[in-house]
């Protein structure tokens, strides 16, 4: 392998957009059979980069070697014939297509689409028993959930015969459940000679699968180590350029009197009960966790509480009932009864992405008095306002005017939780909040939520991510089908425990095996298809 002719090698490359410097001279090698961690901050350059691998940018300078042999990748297609397979964090899939046609989609054979579909299938079945990356070849796509859709994203790649598969951050939209299965598929596909390229920004992702990994900061390669030899530490230094607190740094809370409480909340959803029955309450100055694996009620818990989606029971703030259907539940009313909501899903909930960044920090607030001159919006001040929050959030780059869809995802959530924070709420309902969000941001992001608590405020946090949960919250509650498994003190837990009552197995205490952890939530993931 030492001898082996690199499977990848870039030498100086160059990129910019206007005056924008995106990568600067770059230059490493990737071996061949190896997984190659790719890591920097947003804004770093990595996506970049990995873009004119695979024929999306033209470099301005540079040159590229595949297994020894200079290339000219002028476009996707090129990258393609030289054996480079790329799967985008958003996914390129057709909805309403099936499984099959979404592979074959650009690779038939001929006019003749039957042949083409016939021969798909059978190569999807050896690639799925080869590579563990079993899916329905007939199931259509908008049915199946994201952790199947990058399985999909995955067998179009090796159905194009990719020998060099990069990922880019494939684990943004999983469970901790599915990210496990993808690396267990990665470590198939190293196993039998592939080369792998993951673009990630968690640490310990990069510590579990990968043999080496580059640091990218500020659009520059800083450096490449094995893995082996170095830390989470070491490699979090790299990436921010300074020291960077990998655990949460917080003192322990002193709970006041209820801010919000729940009692017997009920969703339905077209016949489906989704919250069945949920009670508990949030004191000033503590962060209550919900943990669970998704789809199990804590997405419809937090859009009814921020006023989107009815329910029946019983929810108050400061003892002041909150309407949970027809007139007064909606984003308007919860804002004006002290709650302050950053959604799960940025783009879609929390963002307009073709609205500039000075009107996204505004929307919700903008009929309030700092932002309003009589009937009239006053722009002056939401601008202004806007730079003011970009500085003290440090979001990249500082411009008002920038359209939300032009920052990297991690800035565009410093935009939405600098609007939601700072508007001085009573109760704050954050759900996962650094998905897809680099570690210098995740640290800041961590701090920000803390002193919101500190200064004796409600926070309601929603994440999927087990050490998240874990290092902010005072105490965890476990959400399964739909209910309340169990709570406990963060500091008098840990992520078995909790990761049971995630499978809903009540009884922590005595042995289970994987086979029946698995067991359970199979049955569960049946009922919910049933449901459906």
């Amino acid at each position: 392998m030492a001898d082996a002719a690199p499977a990848i090698e870039l030498k100086g490359i160059s990129k910019s957009f206007g005056p924008v410097q995106a990568n600067k001279d770059i230059s490493f090698k990737v071996m061949p059979g190896t997984i190659h961690g790719i890591i920097g901050e947003n804004g770093a350059g990595k996506s970049t980069l990995m873009s004119i691998l695979y024929g999306f940018y033209k470099a301005d300078a540079g040159e590229i070697t595949i297994h020894g042999t200079p290339i000219d990748i002028t476009d996707s297609q090129t990258a393609i014939r030289a054996g480079i397979g790329m799967v985008f964090q958003h996914f390129k899939l057709v909805p309403n297509f099936t499984v099959l046609e979404n592979v074959v989609l650009g690779a038939e054979d001929s006019g003749l689409l039957r042949p083409s579909l016939a021969r798909a299938r059978r190569e999807l079945k050896a690639l799925a028993e080869e590579y563990e990356l079993n899916v329905d070849p007939d199931a259509v796509v908008e049915d199946i959930g994201v952790g199947m859709q990058q399985r999909v994203e995955i067998l179009k790649a090796l159905y194009r015969q990719a020998d060099i598969l990069i990922l880019d951050e494939p684990t943004g939209v999983l469970t901790p459940a599915e990210a496990d299965h993808l690396f267990r598929i990665l470590g198939n596909l190293k196993d039998q000679g592939k080369t792998v390229i993951l673009i990630t920004h968690k640490l310990r992702e990069i510590m579990e699968a990968t043999d080496a990994v580059s640091v990218m900061r500020r659009g520059e390669m800083i450096e490449t180590v094995t893995t082996a030899g170095t830390n989470p530490t070491e490699l979090a230094e790299l990436m921010v350029g300074r020291t960077v607190l990998l655990q949460v740094d917080k003192t322990p809370a002193t709970p006041g009197a209820p801010v919000l409480q729940v009692s017997d909340l009920k969703v339905e959803h077209d016949g489906v009960a989704r919250v069945k029955g949920v009670s508990f309450e949030v004191r000033a100055g503590e962060i209550l966790g919900i943990a669970g694996v998704a789809g199990n009620g804590q997405s419809e818990l937090l859009e009814v509480l921020g006023g989107y989606r009815p329910a029946t029971g019983r929810a108050t703030v400061n003892g002041v009932d909150l309407p949970l259907s027809g007139r007064g539940a909606d984003g308007r009313s919860r804002r004006d009864a002290g709650i302050a909501h950053v959604p799960e899903d940025r783009q879609s909930e929390g963002l307009v992405m073709e609205f500039a960044a000075w009107e996204n920090v505004g929307f919700g607030y903008h009929h309030t008095d700092r932002y309003s001159r009589g009937t009239l919006m006053d722009h002056a001040a939401l601008k202004a306002d806007c730079a003011a929050k970009m500085e003290r959030f440090d979001v990249r780059p500082p411009n008002p005017n920038l359209l939300a869809k032009n920052f990297s995802g991690g800035n565009q959530q410093k935009i939405v939780v600098a609007r939601e924070m700072e508007c001085d709420p009573d109760l704050l309902l954050v759900g996962q909040p650094t998905r897809g969000v680099d570690i210098g941001a995740i640290e800041f992001i961590h701090q920000q939520i803390v002193a919101l608590r500190d200064a004796g405020k409600a926070v309601l946090l929603v994440s999927v991510e087990l050490d998240e949960i874990l290092s902010l919250s005072d105490r965890v509650a476990v959400m399964f089908d739909g209910r309340i498994m169990g709570e406990r003190q963060a500091s008098e837990t840990n992520e078995r425990e909790l990761g049971l009552l995630m499978a809903g197995i009540t009884d922590t205490d005595a042995p289970h095996s994987e086979a029946e952890i698995e067991a359970n939530l199979a049955r569960r993931s049946a009922s919910a298809e049933k449901e459906a």
